[in-house]
Parts: C-alpha cells; sequence; structure tokens
C-alpha cells in the first residue's frame, strides 16, 4: 500500500501539464513571456498566451479550481483534489511569470524611458504577428467572423484610447476593479494595468502594496484579491463556454481585440496629458504620429518590428512542434 506522501506524488504527477524536463522549460519560457508582457502598458499576457498555444489549456487549468475540487479538499481527500487540478502547468507557468515580473520590470522602466521607439516597434511587430497566428485559428473565415472582428477591433481602439477616470475608493468597488483587472490575464489586447488606470484605481492599489501589513491596507488587498478571485473564475468559465460553442465567433472577437490594441503599441506618440503618481509620471492621454523622416531611428524601428514578427513566427513553429 502507498503511503500518503507517495499518493499524493502519484496525484500530483498525474495532473495535467508538462511530461518530461523540455516541456517544463518550453512552458516555463512561455510564462516568461507572458509576464515580460504584463508589464508593458497596453500588451496583454493573454496575447501570449494565445500565440503559443496555451490558451485553452490556460483557461481550463483556471476551471480546474471548482466545487468538485472544493469539496475533495474539505473532506481532506488531498490526493483526490491534487489530481483533480491542473496544478503542474500552473506550476511550471506561473513561475516563468514571476521571474520575468522580477528580473524585467526595471529593464522595461528603463527600455521605455530612454528608447520609446525601438521599444513599441518591437513590441508592435510582436503584436502584428499574433494577428496573424490567432487569425489562423478562425475557421469558417466568413462573414460573420468579419463582423466580430470589426466589432473587436473597434471596442479595443476604443478602450485603450479612454482617459482614466476617477472613481470612489469603496471596498465595493475595490473588489469590482479586482474582478475586472485580472480578465486581463486571459483577455488578449488589454493589459490589466492599463484598466486599473482606466477605473482611476492604479496608483490606490499600488500604493497599499507599498505597505501591505497595514491594517487598512491589507484590508483593501484581500477585497482586491477575492474580486480577482471570483473575476478569473468566473470569466475563465464564460471564455470556455463561448470558445466551446461558437469557437471561431470568439477567435475573431479576440483577433480583433488585437487589431485595435495596435493603436496603444504604435511607435511614434506624442503626449498630450501626465499625471504624476507615487513620484512618477505617467501618460493619460497621448496620439499616434507619423515617423518624423526616414532616419537612422526609423530604419532601426522597422527592423525591430520586422524582429519582433519573426520572434511571433519562430515561437509558433516551436509551439506547434510540442503539440
Amino acid at each position: 500500500m502507498n503511503s500518503p506522501k507517495q499518493s499524493l506524488a502519484q496525484a500530483f504527477m498525474a495532473s495535467p501539464g508538462p511530461r518530461d524536463l523540455r516541456g517544463g522549460a518550453l512552458l516555463w519560457l512561455k510564462g516568461f513571456c507572458m509576464g515580460g508582457a504584463d508589464i508593458i502598458p497596453g500588451v496583454s499576457g493573454g496575447t501570449i498566451a494565445f500565440i503559443t498555444g496555451i490558451y485553452e489549456q490556460l483557461v481550463d487549468a483556471i476551471r480546474s479550481f471548482d466545487v468538485r475540487f472544493v469539496r475533495r479538499l474539505f473532506s481532506l481527500d488531498l490526493a483526490g483534489a491534487l489530481a483533480e487540478v491542473h496544478l503542474r502547468f500552473l506550476l511550471c507557468l506561473i513561475f516563468g511569470i514571476l521571474t520575468a515580473v522580477v528580473g524585467m520590470a526595471r529593464v522595461m522602466h528603463y527600455l521605455l524611458s530612454t528608447h520609446p521607439v525601438e521599444t513599441w516597434s518591437l513590441f508592435f511587430g510582436l503584436i502584428a504577428a499574433s494577428i496573424y497566428v490567432v487569425g489562423r485559428e478562425i475557421e469558417p473565415l466568413d462573414a460573420k467572423s468579419l463582423v466580430f472582428i470589426l466589432l473587436g477591433g473597434a471596442g479595443s481602439y476604443l478602450l485603450v484610447g479612454m482617459i482614466p477616470v476617477s472613481t470612489p475608493e469603496t471596498l465595493p468597488f475595490v473588489f469590482f476593479c479586482g474582478a475586472v483587472a485580472i480578465c486581463a490575464m486571459i483577455l488578449p489586447g488589454i493589459s490589466g494595468a492599463f484598466l486599473l488606470l482606466m477605473l482611476g484605481k492604479y496608483e490606490y492599489v499600488t500604493r497599499t502594496l507599498k505597505n501591505p501589513f497595514v491594517p487598512d491596507n491589507f484590508l483593501i488587498i484581500m477585497v482586491f484579491a477575492a474580486g480577482a478571485g471570483l473575476g478569473i473564475i468566473v470569466f475563465s468559465r464564460v471564455l470556455h463556454y463561448l470558445l466551446l460553442r461558437w469557437h471561431a465567433l470568439t477567435v475573431s472577437a479576440l483577433t480583433g481585440f488585437m487589431i485595435g490594441a495596435l493603436r496603444k503599441v504604435w511607435p511614434w506618440k506624442e503626449v498630450l496629458e501626465t499625471s504624476v503618481i507615487r513620484g512618477k509620471v505617467h501618460v493619460l492621454r497621448e496620439q499616434n504620429v507619423l515617423p518624423g523622416g526616414m532616419d537612422a531611428e526609423f530604419f532601426l524601428a522597422i527592423f525591430l518590428v520586422l524582429a519582433g514578427i519573426m520572434a511571433v513566427l519562430l515561437l509558433d513553429r516551436l509551439s506547434h512542434g510540442n503539440r
């Protein structure tokens, strides 16, 4: 008879996830790319999940934490609960995300501050190629699909151009902000940080995270986390249903979201309005402009756009080779 430790180990290995070191390393790399995207204003980790072929796996992994899992947990059937959830998949992915967030945040801040055109050019290429990779999944590409692409694109285009608003600081609204912002994790084209800015709660939430053990701040963090937990559980199920029931139309709308998001990552911008949040300048409003001329910066930007496109196509080819 197996010991409890062996039973738990077997249950862990039976859960969905990479089966060898190579598969785990590749999933970590995809998580790293997602984390790198999440710290870029206007770029979503959900986009990276889509182009690397793990989008539906991610949605299913989040959905695995369901009522049956909770029942097994409360009945102390730990091995059964562990076998239910996609823990190995999520651990590899989350480790990659955290590695990128911790290791790349300062680098990305430096690049966006000192080399904005070049940095945005690379991400413009990444998202442009992502549109092609995701759009390939639309079958059939008919009139309805085109309508949903247009609707998704228009909605995303308008959303990323909105100016952050002033909103209340009540706990119910903080809960709502958590539920909305977390959806960006699995929604291509929109970033959670941008949604918090738009809801007027970016500074409020980040300020509480700076001193999390102050009683009032701890309560705010817990309420925000509860909203995020409920939001991602509900939204993942909605997305799963839509992908299962209307796959082509859902993918069409998600493709449209990424097309609209190109407005945010256009390399050449003119800042119209800023705000100082915790000593840092944040852009509230800007407009896209044409390049100043065909100089060295312009050709470097074009090269980086092409490099971003090639990186996505290469990652897509590697991902298909490991499915």
